[in-house]
This record gives C-alpha cells, structure tokens and sequence, in this order.
C-alpha cells in the first residue's frame, strides 16, 4: 500500500484536523498520493474516530480518490476502439456505487439476455425478433418507464435500474441495446432530442423501437411528424444510429440535470468535469 507504518498513516491521519490549514493541505495530498489502496485503512480510520472533524475529512479524501479512479477508467474507456457500453455504463454507475463490481453488472445482464434468447425461435422476421424481445423485456421481466421519479439520478445507474425495473429512456435502450448485441441484431441507439430511442437498422429494413412506451414500433415519419410537433428542423443524427460516446455523454448529461434538480452544486461540478474529459478527444 505505501512506505508508511501503520503507527506514521495514523500520525497522518490525526492531523487531518490540524488548525494550520497549509498543514491539511500538505496531509492531504500526502495522503491523495498513496493511491486507492489506502481506502480500507481510510474507512477503518473513519469508524474508530470520535472526532466528526477528522471524519468529514476522511470522506472527503475517500471520494476525492474514488473519483481520481473514475476518471482515470473514463479516460480509458474513452480512448479504446471499441468503447463497449456495458463498461462504460458500469464506469458512470461507480460514481454512486464505488465499490459496485464489474462482474454483478455483466451477470445480472447475462442473466436478462439469457431469458431472452430462451424466448427465440428460429427464422423470426426482424419485426417478431423486436416483439420477442419486448414480451421477455416488458411482460416477463416487468420492465417499465420511471414516469413518477423521471429525474432522479437513480434512472442513470443501470444496476438500479436492474433492481428497481425502472428506468428513463436512456437507460432502458440500454439493456435493450446490450440484449440486442449479444443476440447479433443490427440495434442501435438514436439520439433524438428529449427522447432517446432505437433503430433496427438492416440492409433490407430500418424502423424504430421507443423502449420507454414498452417497445412500441413506430417508422421515420413518426420521428418527422414528433420532430414537427417540437418545431425542431429535421437533421440526419435524429434518424440514424448513434456511437456509444453519444449514449455515455447523453447519460452524464442526464445526471448533471438530475443534480441541478436537486441542488447538488458540487456533484453537477463533477459531472462537468468528466462530460469535459470525453468530449476531449
């Protein structure tokens, strides 16, 4: 974990409370420094402690270097070729769910896509594969749109969203879209102003599938005609596929608003910051 001994971190951490501020500094980015192996010996610190000074600190410090790490993944993430979105859904979640493994994520979705391919028959046109999906998805499994808390930042962690079977738009076009992936369906997401829906897009047929109305399949025109009501000029991205950059910065976006809802200045703060580190490519 570091050079120290146990007896000179916990010299360390008692004068994280020092009245001389330059020292707290100094303790702190020494403490910054050792990297997140230090977090168990933080967390242990923070329960033996009487003092709610040196506490607020200790969680100040943890979250400064879960944050450091979900940067350091995003960056990671951000500069592969493929940019899988299950990982990249698994880096946003970690920032409410620090300890939240990548593992539990990949099986419960394993577990969803399994339960759909079960549901599959051979030869089923493109159309019978969407209804498939959707009676596993929204009848069986009972997933369906948060209407009643459509803001709160719970709808952008997908392992939420697996334990409640309630999502927004965004969220649920993801499971969608990663149960599509497995399944080697042409499914991809499309990024439409206040809505997030998919595409099933061949060289034979292309139609729309809006996962927060359970599945409903609707054609281009529908997307003109929404467009219209909107009083919004048609352009290409609102009626073709989108990357999973696009569904990652949609989704922090959606947190950033979900904080600003609820006064979270600091947190809208941070998710600036990482919506800053992917768009700088």
């Amino acid at each position: 974990m570091s050079d120290l001994t146990p007896g000179e971190l916990n010299a360390l951490v008692s004068l994280l409370d020092d009245s001389d501020r330059e020292v707290r500094m100094h303790v702190r980015d020494r403490i910054i420094s050792l990297g997140n192996d230090i977090i168990p010996f933080l967390e242990k610190k923070w329960e033996n402690s009487f003092n709610p000074d040196i506490q607020k600190e200790i969680e100040e410090l943890v979250h400064d270097l879960q944050f450091s790490l979900l940067k350091t993944r995003l960056i990671d993430w951000r500069d592969t070729d493929d940019r899988d979105l299950l990982t990249g859904l698994w880096i946003i979640n970690t920032y409410q769910y620090p300890d939240l493994e990548y593992s539990k994520l990949n099986a419960e979705m394993h577990q969803i896509y399994f339960d759909v391919w079960t549901a599959f028959k051979n030869d089923l046109t493109p159309y019978e594969q969407v209804r498939a999906i959707n009676n596993v998805l929204f009848n069986t499994l009972r997933f369906s749109a948060n209407t009643k808390n459509f803001h709160s930042p719970a709808n952008s962690m997908l392992s939420s969203v697996l334990d409640s079977k309630r999502g927004n738009p965004l969220t649920l076009c993801s499971i969608y879209l990663l149960v599509a992936k497995k399944l080697g369906l042409p499914i991809y997401g499309v990024n439409l102003p206040n809505l997030f829906v998919l595409t099933y897009k061949s060289s034979d047929v292309t139609f729309y599938i809006n996962a927060f109305n359970k599945g409903l399949i609707f054609s281009r025109k529908d997307i003109f005609n929404y467009l219209e009501q909107l009083k919004i000029e048609p352009k290409d991205d609102y009626f073709e596929p989108c990357a999973h950059l696009q569904i990652m910065l949609r989704m922090f976006r959606n947190l950033e608003n979900s904080f600003e809802k609820l006064g979270e200045a600091d947190k809208v703060q941070e998710i600036k910051e990482l919506i800053a580190l992917l768009n700088d490519q």
